[in-house]
């Protein structure tokens, strides 16, 4: 008996050990936030601290990753997909120095892929966890089922908003729906555009007691990033602002933000696995 117990206690060591990506989903209840900035250059700040970074564009339909980093994409999310090109050959190497699997942009169908479909993603995508320190998914708005899936799955849920109450109404829908039925997954709250940390603070709180009132969970504060003249014209230069004005208040925020994912996330892990959670989700 005593060998079976060593046995088995090797072998989840040995788990453990293994290498596994942190996952990160970043999501937003409404559009027009700047969700997708903040992943391309959280990306690119994780990258430049040696961290092996995968962005995922899953924004499925709608993506503006490789616009906002300036490539020509060749192939992308939906020639896997379809089968027609292999991950390897739609990853590519973004500026900053993070992978970039680019999304489609303008196809209907990829906004609403089958469950077929998403098993076939899944399948892709599973090698990325032993290559990569952190993987960054960019979902869509809103709460479809393609952009649940991913923040179901994930070790940390990021969700993104702006004081706007349009905005912060719709971010705590998001938590609602997504603490539904998983209520022990992490979930932080970051607050964009914002002229103050004392605004910022503000609207975490607001979001963060009625969750811990109505859904009797915990939104972790991520922080906040400043409005800064910066960020707009970067997106207008198709160079993003970490890149082009490393010292603005926006750069800065984006920094901070990095440490505290690392840290917060870090503590959530070791749960069997991203894809084997994604993977036993689309077969429900």
């Amino acid at each position: 008996m005593t060998v079976l117990i060593d046995q088995a206690t090797s072998l989840r060591t040995l788990v453990r050990e293994r290498r596994r990506a942190i996952v990160v989903a970043i999501t937003s209840g409404k559009g027009g936030v700047g969700k997708s900035n903040i992943a391309v250059n959280l990306a690119i700040q994780l990258a430049s601290a040696g961290k092996n970074i995968v962005l995922l564009d899953a924004d499925l339909g709608l993506a503006n990753a490789d616009v906002l980093c300036n490539i020509d994409l060749p192939f992308n999310l939906s020639h896997v997909i379809a089968r027609k090109k292999d991950l390897s050959e739609v990853l590519v190497k973004a500026p900053g120095g993070f992978d970039l699997i680019g999304g489609a942009s303008g196809l209907a169908r990829m906004a609403d892929l089958s469950d077929q479909d998403r098993q076939r993603l899944i399948s892709a995508l599973g090698e990325m966890e032993e290559r990569a320190d952190m993987i960054l998914i960019d979902t869509g708005a809103g709460i479809s089922p393609n952009v649940l899936s991913f923040t179901r799955a994930a070790d940390e849920v990021l969700v993104v908003t702006t004081p706007e109450p349009t905005a912060i109404t719709d971010a705590y829908a998001v938590v609602k729906v997504i603490t539904r039925e998983q209520s022990q997954r992490r979930i932080s709250l970051l607050v964009n555009q914002v002229r103050s940390a004392a605004e910022a603070g503000v609207v975490h709180e607001r979001i963060a007691k009625v969750a811990r009132q109505f859904l009797q969970v915990s939104v972790f504060d991520a922080g906040y990033v400043l409005a800064d003249d910066q960020v707009p014209a970067a997106v207008r230069r198709r160079t993003p602002f970490v890149l082009g004005a490393p010292k603005c208040p926006a750069s800065q925020c984006i920094a901070q933000l990095a440490i505290r994912l690392q840290q917060g996330v870090a503590m959530n892990i070791g749960n069997g696995g991203f894809f084997n959670r994604m993977s036993r989700w689309f077969r429900r």
